[in-house]
């Protein structure tokens, strides 16, 4: 049996077309949906891991495969993937504004929320897909916006280590939601230099109390020894025990999501994965 197949068992796969981009999407779980937007370098036994937390916890767990090999190792194809972004249009890797994909994520967002009922949608978008979360955003169907590690835009100025991937409009738009209720979710390890603090310095900023931003110290000579180098806060470089900042962080989306998705259900912790 190929690979993918065993990887990816218990999920359904489609394809789903908006805009003339068309991606798969695997779809496993029952309840309100959950985007899943999968990082470098693609549908990776991590974020598969944090699929199967995501249905344990009561949701339906839309995954799309925006690049390499679905079912793919954590480290396979990682350059592959990264060129794939940096040259396709879908993404905007250096301007300061929502990719074409998120267009097309938003439309996944507002199916899965008719197709699966509840209040709406949660989202969670990581490293290059991070600031895709925010962008959900601008969808009345995404109600729990989740960025984990936002790794773009790319931070090789000033301006842009602190940009957020929204225009000023689509920011406008953001903030206007916020006023409103909705509350965002930013997870990010102190020393990452690929999602720099500036980063969330702005969401602070911009969105006040509305975004809940957890740092993970990750400096040189930190208590628990993390690596500076951490990046992957809910799939490689999580650390599945009670207590670890990682896995406090993981719970703390499950609760997020919760929260806003299952009324009534607030204070879940994740199951805790079997051998």
């Amino acid at each position: 049996m190929p690979e993918q197949n065993v990887t990816l068992v218990g999920f359904t796969e489609s394809t789903f077309s908006h805009g003339g981009i068309h991606h798969q999407v695997f779809r496993a779980g029952a309840g309100p949906a959950v985007v899943l937007i999968h990082e470098v370098p693609g549908i990776h036994p991590g974020v598969l891991d944090l699929a199967r937390r995501l249905i344990e916890s009561g949701f339906t767990v839309y995954l799309p495969s925006m690049f390499g090999r679905p079912g793919g190792k954590a480290g396979e194809g990682i350059v592959k993937s990264i060129a794939k972004v940096c040259i396709s249009r879908e993404f905007a890797v250096l301007a300061n504004r929502s990719s074409p994909a998120t267009g097309w994520l938003r439309a996944l967002a507002a199916t899965a929320h008719q197709e699966c009922g509840g209040p709406g949608v949660g989202a969670i978008g990581m490293c290059m897909t991070g600031s895709f979360a925010l962008a959900m955003a601008l969808e009345p169907a995404v109600l729990a916006p989740v960025m984990s590690q936002p790794a773009l835009p790319a931070g090789l100025t000033a301006r842009r280590r602190a940009a957020v991937g929204l225009d000023d409009a689509e920011l406008a738009r953001v903030k206007d939601r916020t006023s409103q209720g909705l509350r965002l979710l930013g997870l990010r390890f102190s020393n990452d230099r690929a999602c720099p603090a500036e980063r969330f310095e702005t969401m602070r900023r911009e969105f006040g109390g509305s975004f809940e931003g957890i740092e993970i110290d990750s400096s040189p000579g930190n208590p628990l020894g993390i690596a500076q180098s951490a990046h992957c806060v809910l799939t490689v470089d999580l650390v599945d025990t009670p207590g670890h900042p990682t896995r406090a962080a993981l719970d703390r989306t499950i609760e997020f999501i919760s929260e806003r998705l299952l009324p009534g259900r607030a204070g879940i912790t994740t199951p805790k994965e079997g051998p």
